[in-house]
């Protein structure tokens, strides 16, 4: 069945052949290239049908179907051999290029004879000859082929490489590589790198370079000690092959690369990324590369005692890593059997077998900023981050492992998390048999001590509803285990946990708790419905003081653990307002707190109070005092314990320099607090918030690279505790980071990473977040010159966002973005378009000066391309941006970069000027000029000033051919830039200068 509307005359045919060129290769370009050959044949006219079959041979070359393309192409000589006028130079060029398709898909073919692809190398050779064509292609494809059987190597080279070019040449970056491999056969790496350089540094390229010659400078690369330009290019090349059904032999090198790098979790992260590349390659000798590859990564995962992973394989049935293995090197070893038995050598089994026999080349080479083990992808439950330190043996006696847990989580001891995850799998058991011993008590209270610990770990994800419900189970269990203390506790901590429900996004960038009975660390930020928090938390403080006026028989432990409760509510509702009035209570419950703690000699609860003090101090305002009182805590940490409080007290000290303008005694704090944070499961010492704050340390220190390690490392814990919104919030500002820094490999390696994750795929995340993410994704792809792959997801996205009605200004910006990348594709139609929707959500939510900026971009990115004739479509666009910041100026708007009034009177003279419009361009940068006025000695806008006078005297003196005025006006300029002291600004206006009395 057609796919689309079926063409009904030639010039309908010819526009759904250009559509069809636009798609990528694949089955749908495929498809739709059959169809149009059917339809060409319904014509009486050959040459439709000669540039539908054309286009049909393209798509089955590039789309990994060798068996197609030699029957097409048997077509096309016919149709030549007969109507030779159909053809003009450009077919005729076309025709004679595609002997070299057709005799790279027969060597790709097992079952083709050796002597038919010699055939076919004869009867290229005399057809070019006829035609009076260089011979050098066909010397090129006699050397590939001998390359291919391993047979008179050397002698092929020379009778190839020796030849001068033709037009009928491979490009020359194929030739670079084939250069290059020759010589990387012969065991000379250095020489191949020095053939492969220009093609290596962006210098050559075509449709299937450079991203064939990465995949296999790889290894040499990492041979010669160039590992770093190795991971650069790795990252670079594998973006440019993935998912791609013709260069699976090149998918198949960078999982080869993963396994001899240490990269073993990567490589199963890509061999998942290209899963449809086991059914969608129709190539054998493309398929043997690419299993070659998966089975080098496959065994090196097994030999690390991974062979239980999931791997992703073949599809219609569930694979480890183990069983695709097996699977793989059957069907490899087929293939690399049927090419040796057709070309009479074991080159192909040689090859396979020098590829798995290679021993990892690095023990580790970190490839992205996302850097996983496979203990990461393990399929187990959710994985506790291993303690950096050797933890205290979990008893293995289980009266002895419930008492433990039980006292270490009275003593708040970090180590109480392994026990009590010991006890949960123990329990889960079908076989568990509960201890008859009364200090252990009845299994109901055990199952409740289980559920408190569930629940304390979802309030530290302010999983609140979850936290609440399960301490209202807790608390039933533990009044049916005869424990009316522990039941209290528990209720305690629903009323605090229903209270943080009403309003969860409250709380700023310095809020933290440790758990439902933590203490806020840091001073708040902005609060969402503080009103109406505030009245929950008060009210949950009052049944909480009730709760302890009528429940007698509390331990010292749990009565302190209630106060904490009830101290945690007052500042939690302190930092939802930051109301003064609230301050004085809070005081008085951690000094309540405190005194009972001293009396009790409860060193945890001790600590906690004086944090209360001191966090309360910050919330208020009085920041020396707060680092004061948090100084006097790191003493008595130090000197009484407990030492696994020291490093989030740390924490709060950098916070509290942070806050105060010292990143550098904050970095200092923040360090400390990590080191000692070593000592300790990272998450009952909040490392993942130390990493995070560090980041922000090292960046206002000006360290970016370090504050990049520290996101990410602050990324992966997360995501080890389960805090994956938190997680991708994190790797988020990480790529954002790394666009920022010019890594714009990184950034999309990490992207490509976070997006492919399951509950990213499956729509279980926050639509806004995955849109973020996608988001700085396209914008690192424009930034690394892939306009086409950025466009389309700019597209993309600005269609999802159209539908934002909560967030108008989000999609006013995207869609702004998203015009521009269509104007410089030269496609003005849409890129209007798309401006117009970016207007219509800025009229609902203003976004003054994206659009402003976007608005004149697009203008100018008109006239550059289409000079007078876009003058009146960019002035009109100029006229747009210019209401804008008639818009902003009434608002009051102030920009953040240069005068919107400014920015729009040069765009007028620089939009005028690719115009031929001269003397209105000279007139509209006259108009900037005033508007800037003259730079001062400390004035920022020197740069933009310069340019202004600059534009100025290249449309005065060259275009307008007046001189003597545009020297007047250089002169001036480096004048008066020279004595304010703003040299580097005036060597562009001494060279125009220089250049304009030359041509005097």
């Amino acid at each position: 069945m057609p796919t689309a509307p079926q063409p009904q005359n030639t010039d309908e045919l010819y526009q759904a052949l250009q559509e069809n060129q636009r798609r990528p290769y694949g089955r749908t370009r495929t498809v739709t290239a059959e169809e149009l050959v059917d339809v060409a044949e319904r014509f009486a006219e050959p040459l439709p049908l000669v540039r539908t079959l054309l286009e049909l041979q393209e798509a089955y070359t590039y789309g990994s179907e060798p068996r197609k393309s030699p029957v097409v192409f048997a077509r096309l000589l016919t149709l030549f051999d007969e109507q030779p006028d159909v053809f003009d130079d450009r077919l005729r060029h076309l025709l004679f290029w595609r002997f070299k398709w057709v005799a790279n898909a027969l060597r790709a073919l097992p079952e083709i004879p050796l002597a038919s692809l010699r055939q076919w190398l004869t009867e290229m050779r005399d057809r070019y000859e006829k035609a009076g064509l260089g011979l050098h292609p066909y010397y090129g494809q006699a050397y590939q082929l001998a390359a291919h059987v391993s047979e008179d190597t050397a002698l092929a080279y020379e009778l190839w490489a020796g030849r001068t070019r033709t037009r009928l040449s491979d490009c020359e970056a194929c030739e670079i590589c084939e250069r290059a491999l020759y010589h990387l056969t012969a065991g000379d790496d250095e020489r191949a790198l020095r053939a492969w350089e220009p093609v290596l540094a962006g210098k050559e390229s075509c449709q299937e370079e450079p991203a064939r010659s990465l995949s296999y400078a790889l290894l040499p690369l990492l041979r010669t000690g160039r590992s770093d330009r190795a991971r650069d290019l790795h990252l670079a090349g594998y973006r440019g092959c993935r998912r791609n059904p013709a260069m699976s032999a090149e998918v198949g090198r960078h999982l080869e690369f993963c396994a001899l790098t240490g990269n073993e979790a990567r490589g199963l992260e890509l061999l998942a990324e290209n899963r449809n590349l086991f059914d969608e390659v129709d190539s054998p000798l493309d398929q043997l590369d690419f299993l070659t590859g998966v089975e080098v990564l496959l065994q090196r995962v097994e030999v690390l005692g991974h062979g239980e992973l999931p791997a992703a394989g073949y599809a219609g049935r569930t694979w480890t890593v183990t069983g695709l293995r097996a699977e793989v090197r059957g069907r490899a070893d087929d293939l690399a059997a049927r090419f040796d038995a057709r070309n009479g050598t074991t080159a192909h089994t040689d090859r396979r077998r020098t590829r798995l026999d290679r021993a990892p080349l690095l023990h580790t080479l970190e490839l992205t900023l996302r850097t996983r083990s496979l203990d990461d992808v393990a399929p187990a439950a959710p994985v506790a981050t291993a303690p950096a330190r050797p933890v205290t043996a979990v008893p293995d006696a289980l009266p002895e492992l419930i008492l433990r847990a039980r006292a270490a989580d009275e003593q708040g001891h970090p180590d109480a998390r392994a026990c009590w995850a010991r006890l949960r799998t123990l329990v889960a058991a079908r076989d568990y048999t509960h201890p008859d011993d009364p200090a252990v008590g009845p299994l109901a209270r055990l199952r409740a001590d289980l559920l408190t610990d569930e629940a304390n770990r979802a309030h530290e994800r302010d999983e609140f509803a979850d936290a609440a419900a399960l301490h209202e189970e807790a608390a039933a269990l533990y009044d049916d285990a005869g424990a009316p203390g522990d039941a209290v506790l528990a209720r305690a901590c629903v009323l605090l946990a229903t209270a943080e429900i009403s309003a969860e996004d409250t709380g700023g960038p310095e809020g933290d708790a440790e758990g439902p009975e933590g203490e806020a660390e840091g001073p708040g930020g902005e609060a969402g419905g503080p009103e109406a928090k505030a009245a929950a938390l008060t009210a949950a403080h009052a049944s909480m003081v009730r709760m302890h006026e009528e429940t007698p028989g509390l331990t010292p432990h749990q009565e302190a653990r209630l106060l904490r409760l009830r101290a945690s509510a007052l500042a939690q509702r302190l930092q939802a307002t930051g109301s003064q009035e609230y301050v004085a209570p809070v005081f008085a419950e951690a000094d309540l707190l405190g005194e009972f703690a001293a009396r009790h000699d409860l060193l945890v609860q001790i600590s906690v109070a004086h944090l209360l003090r001191a966090t309360t101090y910050a919330i208020s305002g009085d920041l020396p005092t707060a680092v004061t009182e948090t100084d006097a805590l790191l003493v008595r940490l130090r000197t009484h314990g407990p030492a696994w409080h020291l490093p989030r007290t740390c924490g709060l000290r950098g916070r509290l320099q942070l806050v105060l303008q010292d990143p550098e005694a904050a970095y200092t704090a923040l360090a400390d607090g990590l080191r000692l944070a070593a000592d300790w499961p990272a998450e009952a010492v909040g490392a993942t918030r130390l990493h995070a704050d560090l980041a922000e340390a090292c960046m206002r220190l000006g360290r970016p690279d370090e504050a990049l390690r520290h996101l990410t490392r602050a990324a992966e814990l997360d995501l080890r505790h389960g805090s994956r919104t938190d997680a991708y919030c994190a790797y988020s500002n990480a790529a954002q980071l790394s666009l920022d820094l010019g890594r714009v490999e990184d950034c999309i390696a990490l992207l490509d990473s976070l997006l492919a994750e399951p509950d990213v795929a499956a729509g279980e995340l926050d639509d806004r977040l995955v849109a973020q993410l996608r988001l700085t994704r396209a914008r690192a792809l424009h930034a690394g010159e892939d306009l086409k792959a950025a466009t389309a997801e700019f597209v993309a996205l600005a269609a999802e966002s159209a539908g934002w009605d909560d967030d108008p200004g989000s999609h006013a910006m995207i869609a702004a973005e998203t015009a521009v990348l269509l104007a410089e594709a030269g496609e003005f139609g849409r890129a209007r378009e798309a401006a117009d929707q970016a207007l219509a959500a800025h009229a609902r939510e203003p976004r003054f000066e994206h659009l402003s900026n976007s608005l004149r971009e697009l203008a100018r990115l008109q006239a550059q391309q289409q000079g007078a004739d876009g003058l009146p479509d960019a002035l009109a666009l100029l006229a747009e941006a210019g209401r804008v910041a008639d818009e902003a100026r009434a608002a009051g708007y102030e920009s953040h970069g240069r005068s919107l009034d400014t920015a729009l009177a040069y765009e007028h003279g620089r939009v005028n000027a690719y115009a031929g419009a001269y003397e209105d361009a000279l007139v509209a940068l006259e108009k900037a000029l005033a508007l800037l006025g003259e730079p001062g000695r400390e004035d920022d806008r020197a740069g933009e000033w310069a340019e202004c006078v600059r534009l100025a005297g290249v449309v005065e003196g060259l275009y307008l051919e007046r001189p003597a005025p545009a020297l007047t006006r250089l002169d001036a300029a480096i004048t008066r830039l020279t004595a304010l002291g703003h040299t580097d600004e005036t060597e562009s206006l001494a060279s125009l200068a220089a250049r304009l009395r030359d041509e005097e």
